[in-house]
């Protein structure tokens, strides 16, 4: 299986929301990284069809998805980033009407309902209505929902958004368990989410997919570019408004500072191996980078 994205352009007056966008994606988990307005969104509703392109094509295996009409959103699965819930609705109500949404056998409807709530851990409360939902509670009802027709392709954006450490773990298995034999494209802000279960890293800015890397090597173009030093209080505030801070930590009376930086930024800077996140600020740094930095020196 192979989706085929080619030359997508996404155009609003003259704003360039996605800009000749081509790559082809097969099964595995895909995640999407870029600072706010770099074009996430708009490429992934592109994919789901909600949004038509301006130009360029959408293939699933070299069928044009116009071609494949029904077909291929029959294959498809899609949790927006607001998800909009019925909220009188009980969870049960919720997976039946959205099963009838997609057109599914009705003899197969209540055995999937019951084996998705199950499996998001809901069942036990399949009958509140979801306006009663917490945030974690209404995301986990959003992915079993995507998940209704077993789809070859599953859609998210920003699905661990306002969750807290617990639920954002359980979100991250879940989908880990959804993924197989799947294209999953994952869309967040979080970085730590992506580390633990993309398989590869994509990266957009100002409209253009510039990176595309497998997450065990996707580091590789910044080793020798982090580094780590002890400070006192006054130099990490110095440091903290000259150089990217991408971490500081307090440690008996001094302070640990991470930067990022093409070369050593001190004579006493020591590199360290970089992290997905410091990969991230490297190519962010005027977006994330210098206010991560600003709030550092605050916290000094």
């Amino acid at each position: 299986m192979e989706l085929q994205l080619q030359h997508l352009c996404k155009h609003y007056g003259t704003k360039c929301a996605v800009n000749h966008v081509s790559t082809t994606l097969t099964p595995g988990v895909y995640g999407l990284l870029g600072a706010n307005g770099a074009g996430k969104t708009t490429l992934m509703r592109m994919i789901c069809g909600v949004l038509k392109p301006t130009s360029g094509r959408l293939c699933l295996d070299r069928k044009s998805i116009e071609e494949l009409g029904e077909a291929y959103y029959a294959r498809l699965g899609y949790m927006p980033q607001d998800f909009g819930f019925y909220p009188d609705f009980t969870a049960r109500e919720f997976m039946r009407y959205m099963a009838a949404v997609k057109g599914l056998d009705k003899r197969e409807v209540k055995n999937r309902t019951e084996e998705l709530l199950e499996l998001v851990n809901l069942r036990d409360v399949a009958d509140r209505k979801i306006k009663s939902f917490s945030g974690g509670m209404k995301q986990r009802l959003g992915i079993a929902q995507a998940e209704l027709n077993a789809p070859d392709i599953l859609i998210l954006d920003e699905p661990t958004a306002g969750l807290d450490p617990k639920e954002r773990v359980r979100f991250r298995n879940l989908i880990s368990d959804f993924a197989k034999d799947k294209i999953v494209i994952l869309s967040t802000h979080i970085v730590s989410d992506v580390s633990y279960i993309a398989d590869t890293i994509l990266m957009m800015k100002d409209g253009k997919l510039f990176l595309q890397e497998p997450m065990a090597t996707v580091t590789d173009s910044i080793n020798g570019k982090v580094w780590e030093l002890l400070v006192s209080d006054r130099e990490a505030v110095e440091y903290s408004s000259r150089f990217s801070v991408v971490n500081l930590h307090h440690e008996n009376g001094k302070v640990r500072l991470r930067m990022i930086h093409e070369t050593a930024p001190v004579a006493d800077a020591m590199t360290v191996s970089p992290s997905l996140e410091d990969l991230f600020l490297y190519h962010f740094g005027e977006e994330a980078g210098i206010e991560r930095s600003e709030k550092n020196a605050d916290k000094i």
